[in-house]
């Protein structure tokens, strides 16, 4: 029960981040079916170790911990670039691919670099695709659900929206990267938008 609202008895359910406005997202998505709680809300402080080989292992090994040590339902998501000529990687090392979790710019300029080492320079050769897997665990029932955006990397970086590989990444069918589209575009074609929104339709049903 919320203690901020001590009436509230919809059921809670954990999204394994510690970023609100994730949170907020989804609540707004979900409505009044459920109580979306934060990492941080529940007093989860500790380090999760992600240490899994696949993106799947990742999410389970997020949401599993909440379950087993917090007691609560919960679900989490991990989300990875494939890229084709590179044989899927970065895939699940896409946010330390350059060695430091999180440097956006080394990231990029390590992917860019191996296209061009294995000579991958024709927007053909450059095919990828962002993926995202939700582990969802409710009432004892654990879910895998998955969200796929296709596209190409381009060879230089544009645009200055989004975060990631984003500059970089051009999907399938648009004539610009997810880092010149506003947000509202990008998050009705990505990968994450696919996988939450499939998410959501199986916890509303």
């Amino acid at each position: 029960m919320n203690a901020d609202h001590p009436n509230d008895v919809r059921p809670i359910l954990v999204f394994a981040t510690h970023n609100p406005n994730k949170v907020r997202e989804l609540q707004e998505m979900l409505g009044d079916q459920y109580q979306i709680q934060s990492l941080t809300d529940i007093g989860c402080h500790e380090e999760i170790v992600e240490n899994a080989l696949t993106l799947k292992g990742n999410a389970q090994i997020k949401a599993r911990h909440v379950v087993e040590h917090y007691g609560l339902d919960c679900f989490a998501d991990d989300t990875g670039l494939e890229v084709d000529a590179l044989d899927g990687a970065p895939g699940v090392f896409s946010a330390r691919y350059a060695g430091i979790h999180g440097d956006a710019e080394g990231n990029m300029t390590k992917l860019l670099a191996e296209l061009e080492r294995v000579g991958a320079t024709a927007q053909e050769a450059r095919a990828a695709q962002f993926r995202t897997v939700i582990c969802l665990i409710q009432d004892g029932e654990e879910h895998l659900i998955e969200g796929q955006c296709k596209g190409f990397i381009e060879p230089a970086r544009s645009g200055a929206e989004g975060f990631g590989y984003d500059p970089v990444f051009k999907p399938e069918g648009h004539s610009c990267t997810f880092a010149e589209m506003a947000p509202e575009e990008k998050n009705a074609i990505s990968h994450r938008g696919r996988a939450v929104r499939a998410m959501v339709e199986q916890l509303l049903t």
